[in-house]
């Protein structure tokens, strides 16, 4: 192969690098922007308010916290699930350390769950739950919230 030939793989190789790096960004830019336009909603741990983003449908909760940089230490995210399951989360693409509360359908958190970033180490519910609050790490913690509390607000509300 002549050195014209390689030269012309050598720039196809970066240019294609280049635009792989640009596709994947962009799809976490998006998928991050999606993520802040999520429905919002107020909990109470006590006297702690806490500002959740919902994430209600399959492909919310599949991205969940991903790639995101920074988290306010009054904001989480509530995954919301259609049925009672063992529900079990990791932290692949997740750069932000978390720690899930899994939360019965009366607000009771039934475990907590410390979890590292970027890792596919699964951590699970120790019984069935409908619902998941990720916090940054730490959150419970400081507030002396363990399994057992309850959290308060509207999911946690019984229909009249």
């Amino acid at each position: 192969m002549s050195n014209c030939g390689i030269c012309w793989q050598r720039w196809l190789s970066a240019g294609l690098a280049v635009a792989c790096q640009w596709v994947g960004s962009s799809v976490a830019a998006a998928q991050a922007t999606a993520q802040l336009e999520l429905p919002r909603l107020a909990l109470s741990a006590g006297i702690h308010q806490i500002e959740v983003q919902l994430a209600l449908t399959a492909e919310q909760r599949e991205v969940g916290l991903m790639y995101r940089r920074e988290m306010p230490q009054h904001e989480g995210m509530l995954f919301v699930f259609d049925q009672p399951a063992t529900q079990c989360f990791w932290m692949k693409n997740t750069t932000l350390p978390l720690t899930a509360a899994f939360v019965a359908d009366d607000g009771g958190i039934i475990n907590l769950a410390d979890m590292k970033p970027l890792t596919t180490q699964s951590h699970c519910s120790a019984k069935p739950v409908r619902y998941v609050l990720e916090m940054n790490q730490g959150w419970f913690a400081k507030k002396g919230i363990k399994a057992g509390f309850k959290l308060g607000g509207r999911p946690f509300e019984k229909a009249p």
